[in-house]
């Protein structure tokens, strides 16, 4: 019997079975064009056992990839967050008006790490120091081509609050600052139930102690 090599089964796990030349595109048809692109695709593709699958039918909501930005405050242990309505939340039992991250959708060309602070500074009035950026992530590879960067930004809260946004995009944001533990109590409430906002957050409550460290 062979011995168990973790090593080579993670290098296992590294590699994709398949890749973009595995899959057939039939036809492609855009179903709607608006802000957002909705296509149905045509396509079969191989698959795991041998063989390639029968043709199907996906439909996709082709959107533009996102940043989303952590404003946190080092030297007093606080965060930024941003709060505004949210037309995919209407049905919310609780309510539509979202408490979140920064976020912002970046156009093609665009370095990432610009749109952030850009948007920063749109939506919060906070300029950002240190841009430390965390993961890259599908936050629904199912359905949507979206893809998130996320980031935490190094900030001085202090002053900061107020109404902000863009007229021209019909925004209407109010900036909240907060201690990191009143953050995390609302998180584990379920009032910051997005995912931008879990994962930031789990990521600056592993690494809060180290940033604080650096000071």
């Amino acid at each position: 019997m062979s011995q168990y090599d973790p090593h080579q089964a993670a290098d296992a796990l590294d590699a994709a079975p398949f890749d973009a030349g595995d899959v057939e595109l039939i036809e492609r048809r855009c179903l709607h064009q608006g802000f957002f692109r909705l296509e149905e695709l045509h396509l079969r593709h191989r698959l795991f056992e041998g063989g390639w699958s029968a043709p199907v039918v996906r439909e996709v909501h082709r959107r533009h990839d996102a940043v989303g930005v952590l404003l946190y405050d080092v030297e007093r242990d606080a965060v930024a967050l941003v709060e505004q309505f949210r037309a995919g939340a209407l049905d919310d039992p609780a309510s539509p008006w979202k408490l979140e991250i920064v976020a912002g959708l970046v156009e093609r060309g665009e370095c990432r790490a610009d749109v952030a602070r850009r948007e920063a500074e749109e939506e919060a009035g906070c300029p950002v120091g240190e841009l430390i950026e965390l993961h890259t992530y599908y936050p629904s590879p199912g359905a949507c081509d979206e893809r998130v960067t996320l980031f935490c930004g190094l900030i001085d809260s202090q002053g900061l609050g107020g109404i902000h946004g863009l007229d021209e995009e019909h925004e209407d944001i109010r900036v909240q600052v907060m201690p990191f533990a009143r953050a995390w109590e609302l998180m584990r409430a379920g009032r910051l139930d997005n995912a931008m906002c879990l994962i930031a957050f789990h990521w600056l409550a592993a690494e809060r102690a180290s940033l604080r460290a650096r000071r």
